[in-house]
């Protein structure tokens, strides 16, 4: 080559790059071509035209050739227009443009595409949007970006609405670019193409196969991918899914093989309807040992055992089974464009490569068979086909047709039987085929076949009647058929009417009085005769109406599902139904949790303590888990238990110098860590007992044992409970306390004696614990306990942070909202502004906003795409009543909701073919808008995005005009705190003063009730008014009280089967007194003696039957003269008294046996209450409960302040809950909802199994627990005795533990969530 040679060549080159280079960065050619403007007249068909000069082949945007474009002879739904591209090409976008000079545009249309010119095919935009926008004059352009390119050859146009005071005109174009392809065509005959990759190991990490299919057949076996160790892939259609199955053992031909072969594993399923003779895009990608299964757009990934990632594909094979792999068959149908990690294994077919072997008949083009379908969309469809002479004359009849539908019910087809005054109607009822011939109004003959029928499936039906024999076929052989000997021939001499009947003015006799059909069919056979479709489009045979012909245009809506979080996804031909039972999500696609987010929350919802499912993520991915919730203190406990929080012993075992023990929690990884995270704090105890087994030995020294805990398996800690991480340390050490000065663990000190280190876990990051290796066991003479509690945690970062917006200018600002599909926001409020913008996002054109609208009105309108969409939420109070109201809104796909605290659901249906994706751009404001315009004025609480909690505070902090958190709670909650409870304010939430209740509880809802005996006395003092003076007490007004009354306010409940018996006995100084007592007919008594020169007056109530064993309540008031009596939901009864209206120097209160004799206030005079006086002395058998007297709970006081208050207790007395349902979740059932997939015993408060329990532990433990009984019995009995001594003669009636033995001093106390609820003491952890 000479110089000037190479020079040119040089210049050619430089110009080649510069050239590529201007197509882009990514190196991909711009394909943006014009399609349509260069193509011949002969390109363009239509389905009629107004004139010549109105022919299609005018149809060129920008063109004024002709009239200025394409018009039909008639304006209506029926028209197309037709282009021939010539070959496959891609198409980027379309223009449309009105005829030049009219009135005559479209102002919205469909698209289809074929690459025969018949099988069409919608397009459709984010699989749902079917109609494209079209113009609004005649001469202005409007293009539309396709979002996937569509590759076709044929391009069809479908006016939808046209300028209502023109025609439809049309000019377009499209834009794209050529398509390359490469075809292989299988005829289900066992041809096959077979790849053989280069040998030697390639331990590639990513291995991609990628093709494209099309096929009328709904199974075939498209790919089969062999490897080493006898792992198999294999790609296979079936019911016109794509699945991907994992096999074991090889899938050759060999003999010896054949029986290695295991039964395959679905590993994925994926697409639908794919037997369509559509193409269809499938891509397995390998990455490690995780699997992608890409059919169309839609992704599943899978997760392989370890063994898969070595895994090197040796053999792949398309198109056929290979070897005895069961009842697979083989694929007919094309495939296109097949690459193997980049390989065009079809170029290299034909190039004869080594590595590719060709078996069978495989050919280099795709066969297109021609089956044309008719669809029936909607309710005024069907389709009319003439009768048959030959029926009448032979007296027979043949019909058949194949559907697919997903209606369970449907005419199929009818039509009369003039000579017999009769009609036929073969129908879709459940699913099932029916065929009724009626006469006179009378059914004559009903058959049945098939089941299942609306399962998108292909069904071949016959209609027979031969030999005067009716037959009814489905399926062949496989679907069933039924038969019967009708009374009269039956023959097609009128009218055939498929899919439901014409309009009433027009029905030319044909009755439907089932369902219309909607769904497709093809393959019609009139007499064998098969039906021209084509023909009945063109008007030339039969009439039909709103059918779409050449296509089926069924979509599954159910594939990919919309139903989240495992929602069952029904489905019929114009929605999908979304099944949520047994999920723990509601709404129409599934997406809103129905548990709450923490035990905080269930709490400020009025629940106690109990077993809840808390959501820890809202609608994320994160499904609820169990756990207990014990709201007995301030601070509200989620406790997550595992398998084995018992004190459990170990001893040296045979085979190890270690023990390794593991702990299994009721929630898994994610769920745990979820959990902790929403937490503010968290803990977990753990304890280690000892006698000659050290811990840690020292700092300097390698640890003889440590704990995993925090993410995983956790990371290995070598510190105790107490102690700082990285110390190995225990507590005792961080206090200086240790047993032995020199060690900083007490089992370090490797004494002969029982001790312990026990002490709280406490950094989140390092919880919770995973498992314990303990390692100082096997010398002689040691011992050891371990015991890791559950995982507590208390505090939720979410429900309490809060931002106050104190001028309709501020505003918070976070990241684009992202909620395409779905969405969900929850947030409170509280305000006395009567509106304002909670939110508002903005798209280009698509927006979100949720707002304050007037003072009893809420507001939530968006738009995605179609239109401004509003749900409006009704409240009948008004909202800027400056208390807490709950925002609950949601948007999906089916339905937009909104609630408003707990009223009524408010919902709004989305278009049938409206958008899917809600596209934003702008950031998101909080308590304002961009336009710093009406904005929100008040509090914003817990705002949650698809159950992602926006930290209002940390963002308040730095921007002015808003402050962080927001105090006044108790206006809100404050009904929560019952019986005389007190709402305290805190700076996050609240919490109920029970100290002036006679109830306690979180909510002061728990009835404080005792049961009494004969012996049973509690005795309350009050003080004298010196006594008050001179030593003030801070207790509770619960507790002291004044002495000189002018009224009372008594109340109690009871239930006792003894009368006469005392209740309450109340005695002064003054030798006055007050009796409450069931007298011997078992009808109340109340006894004042106000006046001790006055006889006792006896207020005796009507009801009666008070000592059935059934628990009572009493109110008893008091003012001056006037008393009002009221026993349980009974009519008040009111009394009058003539002494004195003053109860002076009141000295005690006595409940049960009054003991004291000065308490009984003996009489100096003639006039003695010798009838009270008896009973007073014989005490009170039954339970008491809720004791009140003006402000004082004597009953409270004794049994829970007992070493505090003016008491003195003798004779048993054990607390009980009088059968009461009082102690009951005054509010929502506590007792939560249980998800299908949890097994065992849920909320049943019962202890976990201990799973590490040795058994020399636990033989140990049975023959200490015997030996120890006896002196456990005598050890009780000298205390209880030793107790009477007192001197206030109390007794505490306390639960005595069994020990693990006489040497082993230490107890598993229980968990406070696992005792009885016939025994509800409160306990303070």
């Amino acid at each position: 080559m000479d110089v000037g040679t190479e020079g040119v060549a040089g210049i050619i080159v430089r110009f080649l790059l510069l050239l590529c280079s201007s197509r882009g960065t990514t190196g991909e050619e711009a394909c943006d071509r014009p399609l349509v403007s260069n193509l011949p007249p002969s390109a363009f068909r239509s389905s009629s035209q107004l004139s010549g000069s109105h022919a299609p082949g005018f149809a060129k945007l920008n063109r004024r050739e002709g009239a200025g474009g394409w018009s039909p002879l008639v304006s209506d739904r029926y028209q197309w227009l037709e282009v021939d591209l010539g070959e496959r090409t891609k198409i980027a976008a379309v223009a449309t443009q009105g005829r030049y000079g009219s009135s005559d545009w479209l102002s919205s249309y469909l698209l289809m595409f074929s690459d025969t010119g018949h099988n069409w095919k919608q397009y459709r935009q984010e699989d749902s949007i079917g109609s494209f926008p079209g113009n609004s004059n005649a001469d202005s352009v409007v293009q539309y970006k396709l979002q996937q390119p569509a590759v076709a050859r044929f391009l069809r146009l479908l006016p939808l609405d046209w300028n209502p005071s023109g025609r439809i005109g049309l000019r377009l174009e499209t834009y794209g670019c050529p398509y390359a392809s490469d075809v292989l065509g299988f005829h289900g005959d066992g041809s096959c193409l077979v790849y053989r990759p280069s040998p030697g190991p390639r331990r590639a990490s990513r291995e991609v196969v990628s093709l494209k299919f099309k096929t009328l057949r709904n199974c075939g076996t498209l790919l089969q991918a062999e490897g080493r160790e006898g792992l198999g892939l294999s790609l296979e259609l079936e019911r016109g899914k794509l699945l991907l199955l994992l096999r074991r053992g090889r899938t050759s031909s060999s003999s010896s093989s054949s029986s290695s072969s295991s039964e395959p594993h679905r590993l994925a399923s994926l697409g639908s309807l794919l037997d369509d003779q559509q193409w269809h895009d499938v891509a397995v990608e390998r990455r490690g040992s995780q699997l992608n299964l890409t059919v169309d757009k839609h992704t599943e990934k899978v997760r392989m055992s370890a063994e898969f990632s070595r895994w090197d594909v040796e053999q792949l094979a398309f198109g056929a089974v290979r070897g005895p792999v069961g009842s697979q068959t083989n694929f007919h149908g094309c495939l296109e464009n097949l690459l193997f990690n980049g390989h065009n294994l079809i170029q290299l077919t034909k190039h004869d490569n080594h590595q590719v072997t060709v078996e069978g008949n495989v050919t280099f083009w795709c066969a297109e068979p021609v089956s044309v379908a008719v669809t029936f969309p909607g309710p005024r469809s069907f389709l009319q086909l003439p009768g048959t002479t030959a029926s009448s004359s032979s007296g027979g009849v043949s019909v058949g047709f194949q559907f697919r539908t997903w209606n369970k019910a449907g005419l199929l087809l009818t039509f009369d039987l003039p000579q017999q005054r009769g009609v036929v109607w073969l129908y879709l009822s459940e699913a099932r085929l029916q065929l009724q011939v009626h006469k006179g109004g009378r059914v004559l003959l009903e058959l049945s076949a098939g089941s299942g029928l609306n399962d998108g499936q292909w069904h071949a039906t016959e209609l027979q009647f031969s030999g005067a024999r009716l037959i009814v076929t489905v399926d062949g052989e496989e679907g069933g058929a039924a038969q019967a000997n009708p009374p009269f021939p039956v023959a097609v001499e009128t009218n055939v009417f498929f899919g439901g009947c014409p309009a009433a003015d027009d029905a030319q006799g044909c009755r439907n009085p089932f369902n219309v059909f909607q769904g497709c069919m093809r393959s019609l056979t009139l007499d064998q005769g098969v039906v021209d479709l084509i023909a009945v489009q063109q008007k030339q045979l039969g009439n039909h109406s709103d059918l779409q012909v050449d296509m089926c245009g069924i979509v599954d809506r159910c594939s990919p599902s919309r139903c989240e979080h495992g929602g069952l996804c029904s489905q019929s031909w114009t929605v999908f139904l979304c099944n949520c039972s047994d999920s723990g999500y509601s709404g129409a696609t599934c997406h809103s949790s129905v548990y709450e987010q923490s035990c905080e929350a269930y709490k400020h919802n009025g629940n106690t303590s109990g077993h809840f499912y808390i959501d820890v993520d809202g609608s994320g991915p994160i499904r609820p888990q169990l756990v207990y919730c014990n709201m007995t203190e301030e601070k509200t406990l989620m406790v997550l238990q595992h398998n084995n929080t018992a004190l459990t012993r170990v001893r040296p075992s045979a085979g190890g110098n270690q023990l390794s023990v593991h702990f299994h929690y009721s929630s898994n990884e994610e769920q745990l860590l979820a959990a902790i995270s929403q937490s503010e704090h968290c803990e977990q105890e753990l304890s280690y007992h000892c006698r000659k087994s050290r811990l840690l030995n020292s700092p300097e020294g390698s640890p003889f044992s440590w704990w995993l805990g925090g993410p995983g398996p956790g990371r290995v800690q070598t510190y105790w409970g107490g102690a700082q991480p990285g110390s190995q340390q225990c507590s005792c050490g961080l206090q200086g306390d240790c047993v032995d000065p020199q060690h900083y663990c007490n089992c370090d000190a490797d004494r002969t004696e029982w001790t312990e280190d026990t002490g709280l876990l406490a950094r989140k990051e390092s919880l919770p614990v995973r498992s314990l290796v303990l390692g100082d066991l096997q010398r002689p003479g040691s011992e050891a306990a371990y015991r890791v509690g559950p995982l507590r945690c208390h505090g939720d970062k979410s429900f309490w942070n809060a931002a106050f917006f104190d001028k309709e200018t501020s505003y918070l600002h976070f990241p684009t909202f992202h909620g395409e599909l779905s969405a969900d926001i929850s947030f409170l409020f509280k305000t006395t502004a009567s509106s304002g913008v909670f939110l508002e996002n903005l798209g280009i054109r698509d927006f979100i906003r949720i707002q304050l609208s007037s003072s009893t009105q809420v507001l939530f309108s968006f738009d995605v795409g179609n239109g401004p969409l509003e749900v409006r939420a009704e409240s009948s109070v008004p909202l800027n009543d400056n208390r807490w109201h709950r925002v609950r809104a949601e948007r999906n796909v089916k339905e937009a909701s909104l609630q408003l605290d707990e009223l009524p659901v408010s919902t709004q249906e989305a278009p049938a073919d409206g958008h899917f994706h809600l596209q934003l751009n702008s950031q998101l404001f909080i308590g304002g808008t961009a336009s710093r315009q009406k904005g929100f004025r008040g509090c914003i609480r817990s705002l949650q995005l698809n159950g992602v909690t926006l930290d209002l505070e940390e963002r308040a902090r730095i921007t002015p005009g808003v402050q962080p958190g927001c105090p006044g709670h108790c206006s809100s909650y404050g009904s929560l705190c019952l019986n005389q409870g007190g709402c305290v304010e805190r700076d996050a939430g609240f919490y109920c003063d029970c100290s002036r209740s006679a109830y306690s509880g979180v909510f002061c809802h728990t009835e404080v009730s005792a049961i009494f005996k004969p012996a049973t006395s509690v005795s309350y003092t009050f003080r004298e008014p010196y006594e008050l003076v001179r030593n003030s007490s801070a207790l509770p007004s619960s507790i002291f009280s004044d002495v000189t009354l002018r009224g009372e306010n008594v109340s109690l409940s009871f239930r006792t089967n003894q009368s006469p018996a005392l209740l309450l006995y109340v005695s002064s100084y003054y030798r006055e007194h007050l009796a409450l007592l069931i007298n011997k007919h078992d009808v109340l008594e109340v006894r004042y003696r106000l006046d001790s020169s006055r006889d006792v007056e006896v207020l005796r109530s009507s009801v009666r039957s008070l000592a059935d064993g059934r628990l009572h309540s009493v109110n008893i008031r008091r003012l001056t003269d006037s008393v009002s009596v009221q026993i349980d939901q009974n009519a008040r009864e009111d009394f009058n008294l003539t002494s004195g209206g003053e109860f002076k120097a009141i000295r005690s209160l006595v409940l049960g046996r009054v003991h004291d004799s000065e308490d009984r206030n003996p009489d100096l005079d003639p006039d003695s209450d010798s009838d009270l006086d008896r009973l007073a002395s014989l005490g009170f058998t039954g339970c008491l409960s809720v004791v009140r007297f003006n402000s004082i709970s004597p009953l409270k006081a004794a049994l829970l302040h007992p070493d505090t208050s003016p008491v003195v207790i003798s004779g048993p007395l054990v607390r009980s809950n009088c059968g009461s349902a009082a102690s009951a979740n005054p509010y929502a059932a506590e007792n939560t909802h249980h998800l299908s997939d949890q097994s065992g015993s849920v909320g049943s408060g019962e202890p976990l199994v201990n799973a590490i329990r040795t058994d020399s532990a636990l033989i140990g433990g049975v023959i200490a627990v015997v030996i120890f009984a006896a002196a456990t019995g005598l050890a009780v009995t000298a205390r209880l005795l030793y107790r009477r001594k007192d001197t206030y003669g109390k007794q505490e009636v306390k639960q005595v533990q069994q020990e693990d033995g006489p040497d082993f001093p230490f107890n598993d106390q229980p968990d406070s969530q696992n005792l009885s609820a016939q025994n509800p003491k409160e306990y303070f952890i």
